[in-house]
Formats: C-alpha cells, sequence, structure tokens
C-alpha cells in the first residue's frame, strides 16, 4: 500500500469524493494523525495521513 502525506484530510476526502474517487471506511483519528483510505483506478488501496506535528515535538 502507498502512503502519502497530505494537508487537510477532511477537506481532500471530501473533494476526491466528488470527483468519484472511491473512499474506503471512515477517516480515522489517532493522537498522531488522521488516516483515510481511497482505492486507486487500478484498485489499489492508497492511504492518505495527516499528521499531528504536535505529536513529533
Amino acid at each position: 500500500m502507498i502512503n502519502y502525506r497530505v494537508e487537510n484530510l477532511e477537506e481532500l476526502l471530501e473533494e476526491l469524493k466528488k470527483e468519484g474517487v472511491e473512499i474506503v471506511g471512515e477517516m480515522q483519528t489517532f493522537d498522531y494523525g488522521k488516516f483515510g483510505w481511497i482505492m486507486d483506478p487500478e484498485g489499489n488501496k492508497i492511504e492518505l495521513w495527516e499528521p499531528n506535528d504536535k505529536a513529533f515535538l
């Protein structure tokens, strides 16, 4: 699985959904960041991660 670090995950997932991208499951939030998943056109699962940079200080 490919993992991309992103900014503003909630907004990105909304925009991707509008564009017809398949969203997999629900966004999950942890102390160290938020995670969401999508499927690419070839059926590969992609993880999107918005880190909580405060957790890395």
